[in-house]
């Protein structure tokens, strides 16, 4: 097989991705990864090609805008019409977005109606949603699970995807019916790398499920080696410095303290934590407004964000109470504005009276 070139030849090994996630990896939380410690791909939500074939850019609600200083960043589609992915993805492809990823593993009921891991059920519909999409020029690359209802499901599967000659294939390690309620399969990954050895090695394997940060993640392909890519999801929640390297200069190192830990004047690094998370707050309330216009989410869809930045100090519980009900992001600057850990933080010897608050 001839091995497409593209941004996935460049990549580092093993490289790290924020893995697609409905209502949540936007132009607007991209960005806030970005600032904390970037990963090597980006992805967008789920796009669903019938949607927009038939609805135009309204039924796709702002989930492939972007701006120019992403890259690489993927446009993830999904859909079991190849006709619809054939027009979507040379839509994605006039975008200038730099891969197309078809999802292929999605267990919501909405997306099984007609994509996602119903694709798994369908290997004939899935092969060709996968030639559709490459027409549109880009590398195509394809996010799946082990199987539909059964674990041992897997070998079959996965061996059809990686004789379809993709970029990349990345593995939740789950089944669609185990959803996320058990731990991830990593005893398979060897057994995995030694079906992709055998049927395409020229194509990149990448494993998701319960990788919680960088350091986990190369301890991971440490451990089984052939994996080339590690994908990040829900760990980006427990912690948004989950990419940065603790050698980058940066203060995320200190993020690693125990969840139970509260803030106090005598614990600096605790301090420190919540400034930079406090920051991250606030720069996400600020992109959520400079693109809100384009996107047109509402206020609320900024809550289930809270949880990542207000934790790990005393007081903690009560100021997300206040951020979750509040109406507006002006509104939510004001309570963090308000709260007694702002002067905490600004009064520290070791911070600057210039901290982003």
């Amino acid at each position: 097989m001839t091995k497409m070139k593209s941004f996935w030849n460049n990549l580092p090994q093993p490289f790290f991705a924020l893995a697609p996630m409905e209502a949540v990896t936007d132009v607007v939380f991209r960005h806030v990864v970005q600032r904390a410690g970037a990963p090597d791909i980006f992805f967008t939500e789920f796009a669903n090609a019938t949607g927009w074939v038939h609805a135009g850019d309204k039924a796709i609600a702002g989930r492939l805008l972007k701006t120019d200083d992403e890259h690489p960043l993927v446009a993830q589609i999904w859909g079991g019409e190849p006709g619809d992915m054939e027009q979507f993805a040379a839509h994605c492809a006039r975008l200038g977005f730099d891969g197309i990823d078809i999802n292929m593993g999605c267990p919501a009921k909405s997306a099984i109606k007609s994509g996602g891991a119903a694709l798994i059920r369908r290997p004939d519909v899935a092969v060709a949603a996968i030639h559709a999409a490459k027409t549109a020029g880009l590398p195509v690359s394809v996010k799946t699970r082990l199987g539909y209802t059964h674990v041992n499901e897997w070998r079959e599967w996965l061996q059809i995807l990686l004789e379809q000659n993709i970029v990349n294939l990345t593995i939740h390690l789950r089944t669609k019916k185990e959803m996320s309620k058990v731990p991830a399969h990593y005893e398979l990954i060897d057994d995995i790398v030694t079906l992709r050895d055998a049927v395409a090695p020229h194509t990149l394997l990448t494993i998701n499920g319960d990788i919680r940060d960088r350091e986990h993640g190369l301890a991971l392909a440490s451990e089984y080696p052939g994996v080339n890519g590690l994908m990040i999801g829900r760990g980006v929640f427990a912690n948004p410095f989950c990419f940065a390297a603790n050698d980058a200069g940066c203060l995320h190192s200190q993020n690693n303290l125990e969840q139970n830990e509260t803030i106090s004047t005598n614990n600096d690094s605790a301090v420190i934590r919540c400034a930079e998370l406090f920051s991250l707050l606030r720069y996400h309330l600020d992109l959520f407004d400079r693109y809100q216009p384009q996107t047109g989410r509402p206020f609320e869809t900024l809550k289930r964000f809270f949880k990542i930045y207000v934790k790990g100090f005393d007081g903690a519980k009560e100021l997300r109470d206040q951020l979750m009900h509040a109406t507006s992001t002006d509104e939510a600057r004001n309570f963090i504005k308000k709260h007694p850990l702002r002067d905490m933080i600004l009064c520290s010897w070791f911070w600057p009276q210039s901290f982003y608050l």
